[in-house]
């Protein structure tokens, strides 16, 4: 057994040991820290690979979209040649409707039959006889309440009958007045009535579907009979519908993209080849559709509704104008012409030499030349639905209602139980009555509008409810609409079914109102530079809206630095909301640096969703974290924040603060709310109307 020295040596072969150990621990420390160095470089170079990789596919997707939209104006003339023709038959509806089907009306009310009441039970004449008695009872009880049920049958089954007969004889009139219509349309084209010819090849033009949804589709037009010559003005796209860019490529060294410029030369060439193609693609559908030989050739003037250079007053300059005769026309094979050629040399047309810069040619001929009436569709003639005074719009609205086949009447203007227009609609089985309510709004209706209308649904007793507005909807208010009696309408969809029903309305001086911005979300989405995300989680599957207020002390700077479901980013685009990855269940990005200057706090804060958990507090609101990641997703630092408490419906969570040298903090909230999301906006300078 062997033993320690306890002498001078063994002290000193201790000491050597000692020191050795804390050689090896240092050594291994060392080598630990470069491990994780190295761990740490590897992680850093494939995060920045990863960005640099998802910088450069952005880029090129960007660029695959430029290519794309190019390709597509290319392509107009080829693609419209391959639609199908326009045809007053093709409007025309077939008289019939739908039979007369009364679902569980249609079978009578099952009688019972004695057979099925037989005594039971009894062991003397008595008891025999009292059981007979019994089921004599049950037998005309259950008799008399089929007959009440049986009676009650047939009249709602008549009910239903003449409702359905009242509903088809509607739509059969209705019907039966738009062929009318279509035929008095047509006649009137084989007798050249000049507004028939117009009016049918305006229709012509407007049911076509080639043109893109961004080019305008104004038009003015005259007939001349005599001649049997169109004579129109059509607008044409503008410089900008040809793309600025030519390319876009990612400066790993600026992490920036750089744009391309489009050679202007290549831009104006391309740009006269679309103006070419537009007017060609016209000229097609028009001698396309004259089944009735009405037209003997087309003067056709195309312009651009644009500020012009020499006078700066916004007008009609004219960069295009043709007189194409049919037997000229009939004899190109449009897919292989060359649409620029085409039209100036073998239709002799004339063709701005520089579009981009609004040159102008001179029409030979104008509409108004004709000496018949003009007729335009798709002008600023029609009425701007926001600027309409109020109860022009409710009765505009109603009129759309009754062209629909309903009865509709607006309501008088106090006492009306939010309810801006009561309509009734005669289809049976899902039809019934209806309230409607209107707002003439150019921001997004707020979701309260839509639980509001439910609400008088519901008191109304009505089969269903619509909102109309000449602005939009949030998906919090589409996710409580859904399953419920309710539809929204937008103002895209207004303005197309007043078409649709022969009425007029646009909306702005564009016809459509601006879109709002989406959440950023996935890959597409242009972050700022040198952002962190802060990403949620929490457990329980209470639904939270988490939101974010850019403040100076306890006071938003403005209702424009309030991130929540209906401003989804500050102006200056330092915060905006994303959509979460897993795990988190909410994410918010953020760009310190880019925070205004007069902004010390940057406040979280959570609320119920009351449209998907109306019932609920935040007492399902434990272990709930923040996430600080960097643009690699990569986790720097876990921030524990506060559990909800009963009966409370928001939180703040907590507020990183800006500190003196620059830096910002994290401070941990916990002040909960009963009142909602309204209740602790309120206490940050947020008026709630």
């Amino acid at each position: 057994m062997s033993r320690r020295s306890a002498g001078p040596v063994g002290v000193w072969a201790e000491m050597q040991r000692q020191q050795q150990r804390q050689l090896e621990a240092e050594a291994r420390r060392q080598r630990q820290e470069e491990q994780q160095a190295r761990a740490y470089q590897r992680r850093a170079a494939q995060s920045h690979r990863e960005y640099r990789q998802y910088r450069q596919a952005e880029a090129q997707r960007r660029t695959d979209e430029l290519e794309a939209q190019v390709a597509s104006l290319q392509g107009l003339l080829a693609v419209g040649c391959q639609a199908p023709v326009f045809s007053a038959a093709a409007l025309m509806r077939a008289e019939e409707v739908q039979p007369f089907s009364p679902g569980p009306l249609a079978y009578p009310v099952p009688m019972p039959s004695p057979d099925q009441y037989q005594a039971q039970g009894g062991w003397t004449a008595s008891r025999r006889a009292q059981a007979q008695a019994e089921a004599r009872a049950r037998f005309e009880r259950d008799w008399q309440a089929a007959q009440v049920a049986e009676a009650q049958r047939q009249q709602q089954l008549a009910a239903s009958q003449r409702e359905y007969e009242l509903w088809a004889s509607t739509q059969l009139a209705e019907t039966r007045r738009h062929n009318a219509g279509i035929r008095e349309v047509t006649d009137g084209v084989r007798r050249r009535d000049p507004d028939s010819v117009v009016e049918y090849f305006s229709a012509a033009l407007y049911s076509s579907g080639t043109w893109r949804e961004d080019f305008p589709r104004q038009i003015s037009a005259a007939y001349d009979s005599a001649a049997r010559q169109l004579v129109l003005d059509w607008e044409l796209p503008g410089y900008g519908v040809v793309p600025e860019a030519k390319s876009v490529r990612y400066v790993s060294s600026l992490d920036q993209d750089k744009e391309a410029a489009r050679p202007v030369g290549q831009r104006r060439a391309l740009y006269r080849e679309v103006l070419a193609q537009c007017v060609l693609l016209v000229l097609h559908e028009l001698f396309a559709a004259d089944e009735l030989g009405a037209l003997e050739s087309v003067t056709l003037n195309g312009f651009v509704d644009e500020h012009d250079p020499a006078t700066g007053r916004r007008g009609h300059i004219f960069l295009v104008t043709i007189m194409a005769s049919r037997s000229s026309f009939r004899d190109l094979h449009l897919a292989q012409v060359d649409a620029v050629s085409c039209l100036t040399d073998g239709l002799r047309g004339q063709l701005s030499a520089r579009p981009d810069q609004l040159t102008p040619v001179r029409p030979s001929r104008r509409p108004h030349d004709v000496g018949n009436r003009v007729v335009a569709h798709g002008s600023d003639e029609e009425p701007d639905l926001y600027d309409m005074d109020p109860i022009a719009f409710e009765n505009l609205v109603a009129e759309l209602f009754r062209a629909m086949g309903m009865q509709a009447v607006t309501t008088q203007r106090s006492n009306d139980g939010g309810v801006d227009i009561d309509a009734t609609d005669p289809t049976p089985i899902r039809g019934g009555k209806i309230v409607v309510q209107v707002k003439r709004y150019r921001n997004t209706v707020p979701p309260t509008a839509v639980r509001d209308l439910y609400g008088t649904v519901q008191d109304a007793g009505a089969n269903k409810g619509v909102l109309v507005t000449t602005s939009g909807f949030g998906p919090g208010s589409h996710t409580f609409a859904n399953g419920k009696p309710l539809e929204l309408i937008s103002g895209t969809e207004l303005v197309d079914l007043l078409h649709l029903h022969g009425l007029r309305g646009r909306l702005g001086e564009g016809g459509r109102p601006a879109r709002a911005q989406a959440t950023p979300a996935g890959p597409d989405t242009q972050l700022p530079a040198d952002y962190n995300i802060l990403g949620m989680s929490w457990t329980g599957s209470v639904a939270l809206d988490v939101c974010a207020l850019v403040c100076h002390g306890n006071r938003v700077l403005s209702d424009d630095h309030f991130v929540f479901f209906n401003n989804h980013q500050t102006p200056d685009g330092a915060v905006r909301a994303l959509q979460a990855a897993a795990p988190d269940k909410a994410a918010i990005c953020v760009a310190f640096d880019g925070l205004p200057e007069t902004a010390d706090r940057f406040v979280l804060v959570a609320a119920i969703d009351p449209e998907v958990n109306p019932d609920a507090d935040l007492s399902g609101f434990t272990d709930a974290r923040i996430r600080l990641l960097d643009p690699g997703m990569t986790e720097l630092e876990r921030l524990e924040v506060s559990d909800g408490r009963p009966h409370e419906t928001a939180l703040v969570l907590g507020s990183f603060r800006r500190r003196s040298n620059g830096d910002w903090d994290f401070v941990l909230g916990g002040k909960g709310y009963t009142g909602g999301l309204e209740e602790l906006i309120k206490d940050y300078g947020i008026e709630v109307e």
